[in-house]
């Protein structure tokens, strides 16, 4: 039988294919950011005003200023708010992107398995954007606020800039959005085979100092923040406990069921016929 090396071209074909597909689904991706992004610059005034709210209902009726301290400064903070705006609105077409990249090299079973995760990912996040939204900032910022007033004889007021204030929320966002993935991550690495629960369990202790650590890390350096992420991330690590364990009792009775079913075949036909009379 005559030996034949496979064509360079042959081997190679594959790859190319690859990398076109890959190359045809970021310009997609690219294009939809591109497109988030001139629409969400043309409302760029709104998202910042919406964005501004928690702070202006923590000043008094009437008070409170956001100032600007460069002349580029206004500009480069609504370019930064339509790019942050714009990464959530195309989110959705750059989620498909990429699981149109890699469905088709997953089996049936493989895709049962990532694509709640896929869904989660999104839902999570904006939890924990609202959650810092709506509960985390204007308690923050009330807090803060309460050090205004005189000292030394001297009246001191709060003259927050643009782009501190931007940074600020974005990291407020940002940090409870990504925190709030920790469930999704828990429960692949454990899919994976990476993480037991019974792991997680021995090492309970451990996750909880390294919860508050994360959160006196990300959020501003007070105290309210700090508990207002790590309660709630507590509370997700247990829930991926309980999830984990209630995926180990369906693994168990998927597995249970058929054997016992298998069982009861054998005992049918081993019972012995009645004699005939």
């Amino acid at each position: 039988m005559a030996f034949r090396l496979p064509d360079l071209d042959d081997t190679q074909s594959p790859l190319l294919d690859h990398l076109i597909e890959l190359r045809s689904r970021l310009v997609k991706a690219v294009l939809a950011l591109l497109l988030a992004f001139g629409i969400c610059f043309y409302f760029a005034d709104r998202i910042f005003g919406f964005l501004v709210r928690p702070l202006t209902d923590a000043f008094p009726e009437g008070q409170g200023r956001l100032i600007y301290t460069r002349l580029y400064e206004a500009f480069f903070v609504e370019v930064k708010v339509a790019l942050f705006a714009a990464f959530f609105l195309a989110f959705p077409i750059i989620a498909n992107q990429l699981w149109a990249f890699l469905a088709p090299g997953l089996y049936a079973r493989e895709k049962r398995a990532f694509l709640p995760f896929l869904i989660a990912t999104p839902i999570l996040f904006t939890l924990g954007g609202a959650l810092a939204y709506y509960v985390v900032m204007p308690m923050a910022f009330t807090f803060f606020l309460q050090f205004e007033g005189e000292a030394g004889g001297l009246q001191a007021e709060a003259l927050p800039a643009m782009g501190d204030y931007l940074d600020l929320v974005m990291r407020f966002i940002l940090a409870f959005g990504m925190s709030f993935l920790m469930p999704v991550l828990l429960l692949l690495l454990n899919r994976a085979g990476l993480v037991s629960r019974e792991q997680l369990v021995a090492a309970r202790r451990y996750v909880i100092v390294a919860i508050f650590v994360l959160a006196a890390i990300v959020t501003p350096p007070d105290v309210i923040s700090q508990i207002m992420l790590a309660v709630p991330l507590l509370i997700l690590f247990e829930g991926s406990l309980l999830l984990m364990k209630r995926a180990e009792d369906i693994a168990v009775s998927d597995v249970a069921a058929p054997a016992a079913s298998s069982g009861q075949t054998d005992l049918q036909v081993a019972e012995p016929k009645a004699p005939s009379e």
